[in-house]
């Protein structure tokens, strides 16, 4: 937008004006006030349409967005278009044939569609934590005669009958022990139960620990509210005394955390983005710095978690850093454990600088969904332009989804976006460029500065057409983000860098077991009871390998 030219007219010379465009008797001057006046008023409306969506957006950073998928941006009367030409799977379900819904259904008969995920039933399979106890036949054992045709004989069948039964309990439980004294009437001497096997040493067991750090670092549950439930189900467990038990439990499994850097480091390709958080502790320090009467340390006073997903092959390691660093300082002191020799590695994140490693090289892709994101916040405002890209960014991201369906090689892959996805990015770019170049939109408007956005950073934004593996947007960095960004909402903050430290350790395991379809529970219950062997040879105890660890250690 273009400041127009002010222009000063008294009341009197507006008034006249006016009765001179009554009368259809325009002086020369006239056209040049009535010229201000037009650009006033696309100036105005221009501003009107950045403040509404200036407002969208921060309505979106406050209460979070939802999602971002065509079906909820896209105005219905033209998802279904969108759908339709792309053939995504959720055509179907947007514009369902009538017809379709009595092919092989009777009136009285159950819908033969498969139930929609989430429908809140679960296979006794799915209890894979659920403890398991095998029930035998009362009277019977396999290879007897049959007692109703007393002829046969009874086999046991492959798969028996299963019963589920859930019970609830207090996330953290107790057992208290009471061990009968007897004192002799005459000699006072004091005889004392001994205690049976299972006791235990501890107060606090190894899965107290791993409970309690999930729940604080893996479910944004916060230290104070598990003190409250606790209390209330009779079983108090103290804030102060949770930290002592969660700090106690990283002490003895740290290494563990630095070997997952170490090996993050080797990654083919490595995610990272960050978020703000707060550290008390430097916060405090900063305000001091402000009111001894000195200048104001000119260091930076932001504090910031930053996640990395690092993609090894099949396997994934998340890690997380609270402190002063941005995302690009984290990733150089992880990349800096990178063994020689190995090529640099794929870099998905955002277009921001401080999102790169300084000093080192990597193959850096932008982020494909953050650059479409622009356009979704600006539907409301240019629909016609915006729904153009959703179009065709739908399709590339239907073509990516088809390639994991057939689990495809990073070749094959590669050569599949190259002849289906290329095509539409070249005439995307080429409609871009003519957006800017014919003055169809104003280049500093919102919808020209998304499209000056994505021309600016077009060789990043398609690199996936160009090298293999390499990934189309960042959401599997951001996704692993909003646990941090859970604690943050739950919590608040970290009081110190230490705190900051030890929840960084949690969430970077609770995270690594997620994305490899380990029980973290179980995990650091295990790294707790095998802390001698971890300091020794941490990298044996990865999510992947501790169990046939432990098996080589009781064979």
């Amino acid at each position: 937008m273009h400041t127009p030219k002010r222009i000063e007219l008294s009341p009197e010379q507006i008034e006249a004006l006016l009765q001179r465009l009554s009368n259809r008797s325009l002086e020369d001057e006239d056209y040049s006030i009535i010229e201000g006046m037009v650009e006033t008023i696309i100036f105005l409306s221009q501003a009107l349409e950045e403040k509404n969506i200036s407002i969208k957006r921060l309505l979106q950073m406050v209460f979070g967005i939802k999602t971002e998928s065509s079906k909820k941006v896209v105005p219905k009367s033209k998802d279904e278009k969108v759908n339709k030409d792309f053939g995504s799977k959720e055509s179907s379900d947007l514009s369902p044939d009538p017809a379709d819904d009595d092919k092989g259904q009777k009136e009285g008969e159950d819908d033969p569609r498969p139930q929609r995920k989430g429908h809140g039933r679960n296979g006794a399979h799915t209890y894979s934590g659920a403890e398991r106890a095998y029930v035998s036949h009362q009277t019977l054992k396999s290879g007897d005669f049959c007692p109703s045709c007393l002829k046969g004989k009874v086999y046991r069948m492959k798969t028996p009958k299963v019963v589920v039964r859930v019970v609830g309990k207090a996330p953290i439980q107790a057992k208290v022990w009471e061990f009968e004294k007897l004192r002799c009437n005459l000699c006072g001497e004091v005889f004392i139960a001994e205690e049976p096997e299972g006791v235990g040493e501890n107060k606090y067991d190894e899965t107290c620990g791993a409970i309690i750090s999930l729940l604080k670092y893996g479910s944004g549950f916060p230290f104070y509210r598990l003190d409250g439930f606790q209390e209330i189900l009779g079983i108090p467990l103290p804030a102060s005394t949770q930290w002592d038990i969660v700090e106690g439990c990283a002490d003895s499994i740290y290494p563990v955390f630095e070997e997952l850097i170490r090996q993050a480091a080797q990654g083919d390709i490595i995610h990272n983005d960050d978020t703000i958080m707060k550290i008390l502790a430097l916060m405090k320090s900063d305000k001091e710095k402000g009111e001894d009467g000195k200048e104001k340390d000119s260091s930076r006073s932001g504090t910031f978690t930053t996640g990395i997903l690092s993609i090894k092959e099949e396997r994934k390691i998340a890690l997380f850093f609270t402190g002063r660093n941005h995302a690009g300082e984290n990733l150089k002191d992880v990349l800096q454990k990178r063994q020689s020799g190995l090529d640099p590695p794929i870099q998905m994140c955002d277009a921001l600088s401080r999102n790169l490693p300084e000093g080192l090289k990597t193959i850096v892709a932008n982020c494909l969904s953050h650059a479409r994101r622009k356009f979704t916040e600006l539907i409301a405002f240019f629909p016609d332009e915006c729904l153009h890209l959703i179009e065709v960014l739908a399709k590339v991201y239907h073509h990516d989804e088809i390639a994991k369906e057939q689990n495809m090689s990073p070749e094959e892959r590669l050569k599949f976006h190259q002849d289906k996805s290329g095509p539409l990015m070249v005439e995307l770019k080429v409609w871009l460029q003519e957006q800017i170049d014919e003055k169809k939109v104003e280049p500093n408007s919102s919808i020209g500065k998304a499209i000056l956005y994505m021309l600016k950073h077009w060789p990043k934004l398609t690199l996936f057409l160009r090298i293999p593996k390499a990934p189309l947007d960042n959401n599997l960095c951001e996704q692993i983000l909003k646990i941090a960004i859970l604690n943050r909402k739950n919590a608040m903050f970290y009081k110190t860098e230490h705190g900051a430290y030890i929840g960084d350790l949690f969430m970077s395991l609770y995270h690594t077991c997620r994305l490899n379809q380990v029980n973290p529970f179980e995990y650091i219950t295990a790294l707790q009871k095998y802390t001698k062997h971890l300091f020794k040879n941490p990298h044996l105890w990865m999510p992947w390998n501790y169990k046939s660890t432990i098996s080589s250690i009781h064979p």
